[in-house]
């Protein structure tokens, strides 16, 4: 019985989102753990939101903030949605005891923690995991044809190269924080800008459109940002951008991650 296994995924981005709804539509009990104000552009694409607004949907699957950790376990025993925690992690793997953990956060410039002790299962996404060491297993989140892979043994790529183009754009589609501060912005995803257009400021500092399209990744109004945050996403197609739903990326490594557990359960449960 899939419900028997508590699933614990860091991090409520596209990518841990994506992860959480697959494993959530197979049946399995998740709750997904991020911070109390997360970064996260691609809230459309995510659960994020239910972080600041309590509930969201994505693909016909409701998440919701949880405020108190003690109904937590009660909830995964027949889940009708996916559990979001925020607050201290250490607090939430007390309580929650996952059978499963899943690094999702996508720290791209932070050498992953060790985290193979933490549950019977750790599977870590994005670079530099070390199947073994950092976790049991990892995936590949990397693009090409290794996308999704499970890795039993040895590490996921470095990060490398630029981000995937669209329409000939690739990291200058993308804002960073060019300073430390809070972040403010009265547009929405989904809205059209143009070059130029100021989008939001981070203090006083006033953050411009890069390019003519659609904004398909904004961070939370009123959300703090360390330098060099990225916090602004252009999709530069216009009418044919995607700007809310599971992307293919996201939806691959969620495919990645089934497979790992499914290949665990053949091998490790009776």
């Amino acid at each position: 019985m899939n419900q028997a296994w508590r699933i614990l995924v860091r991090g409520s981005g596209d990518v841990g989102s994506a992860v959480a709804h697959r494993l959530f539509k197979a049946g399995y009990a998740v709750a997904i753990h991020d911070l109390p104000l997360p970064t996260a552009t691609r809230r459309k694409m995510a659960f994020t939101d239910a972080i600041f607004e309590g509930s969201v949907m994505l693909e016909r699957v409701q998440a919701k903030r949880i405020n108190r950790l003690s109904l937590v376990r009660g909830m995964l025993v027949d889940p009708q949605f996916i559990p979001v925690l925020i607050g201290d992690f250490n607090r939430v793997m007390d309580k929650l005891h996952p059978h499963i953990l899943v690094d999702a956060r996508m720290r791209k410039h932070s050498q992953p923690e060790r985290q193979i002790l933490l549950a019977s299962l750790t599977i870590g996404l994005g670079p530099n995991f070390v199947a073994g060491k950092t976790a049991h297993v990892a995936v590949e989140t990397a693009w090409g044809e290794s996308l999704g892979k499970v890795i039993t043994n040895g590490s996921t790529s470095p990060l490398e190269g630029e981000p995937l183009s669209i329409d000939g754009r690739s990291r200058d589609r993308y804002v960073y924080a060019p300073v430390a501060g809070e972040f403010h912005t009265s547009l929405k995803i989904g809205d059209q800008v143009s070059q130029g257009q100021e989008v939001a400021r981070v203090g006083a500092t006033p953050l411009l459109a890069p390019i003519t399209g659609i904004l398909r990744g904004l961070t939370h109004d009123g959300v703090p940002v360390e330098l060099k945050t990225k916090v602004i996403e252009v999709d530069p197609r216009l009418e044919h951008s995607q700007i809310s739903g599971i992307a293919p990326r996201p939806a691959r490594i969620a495919d990645g991650v089934l497979t790992a557990i499914k290949n665990w359960e053949a091998n490790h449960v009776h």
